[in-house]
């Protein structure tokens, strides 16, 4: 057999067998991403639900700003927590670096601007179709990006699935600041990088199938919650907008 083939059945041997360090890794890498993505979508629901609707000075410089965010590169992000996590940063004390809260952290500042941005521009979107109408209801402004976002609290979802998705498969923040220690903060990107330059193939390849799976599950999650907003469109926004026509 080829060196490819063997690896490649023992990747499935230890999938299978539900092999113990397999699993600690793959179960670390979904608890960072969820407690990362769960943190930035506490924020960047809210920012980007008040941006969609606000009108401000300097409101473009603010989403140009965003926008060139959501390019930033995931080892720079990792550089910045690790200046502010070393024993000379300024949260140093806290002793974060080179652990789970440090992950966290690193993934959370990386999808914040990726839940911020989406947030606004599906919000926004709503406020073209519906604002008026809120207007002239008397909607203040807070109202008017609680409601916008509650009717598209669809998209919004695969929003978050999406930033799940870019939280999970990222390798550069958590290898910089949780320095792949083996049982503490290694993660399935970071593990298969340390794995293929070992000449593990084995343990890399199966971490790579799943993490494949993983993904795979998400796009179906996003496809299946675009068809579930398909088959029932209209929400609160429709039902005042068709009862103000009416009227």
């Amino acid at each position: 057999m080829s060196t490819l083939t063997t690896s490649a059945l023992t990747a499935l041997q230890l999938i299978t067998e539900l092999d113990p360090a397999l699993l600690a890794i793959v179960g670390r890498s979904l608890a960072v991403s969820a407690a990362a993505c769960l943190l930035a979508s506490g924020v960047g629901l809210v920012l980007g639900a008040w941006l969609g609707v606000a009108r401000f000075a300097g409101r473009e410089v603010v989403l140009t700003g965003l926008n060139t965010l959501l390019a930033l590169p995931s080892v720079v992000v990792g550089l910045l927590v690790y200046l502010l996590l070393s024993r000379s940063g300024p949260l140093g004390y806290l002793g974060w670096l080179f652990s789970f809260k440090a992950m966290v952290l690193a993934q959370s500042l990386l999808v914040l601007p990726v839940v911020t941005a989406l947030t606004r521009q599906a919000v926004e979107d709503a406020e073209s179709a519906h604002g008026e109408q809120l207007r002239s209801l008397g909607a203040s402004s807070l109202l008017r990006s609680l409601l916008l976002a509650w009717d598209e609290r669809y998209a919004l979802l695969t929003v978050l699935i999406a930033s799940f998705g870019r939280a999970i498969s990222e390798v550069g923040a958590v290898m910089i600041v949780g320095g792949n220690i083996d049982g503490f903060t290694r993660v399935m990107t970071t593990a298969i990088a340390l794995e293929t330059s070992k000449g593990d193939l084995p343990l890399a390849l199966a971490l790579g199938l799943i993490l494949m799976v993983v993904v795979l599950l998400l796009n179906a999650l996003i496809a299946a919650v675009r068809h579930w907003r398909e088959r029932h469109d209209g929400g609160v926004l429709t039902a005042i907008t068709r009862t103000g026509a009416a009227a």
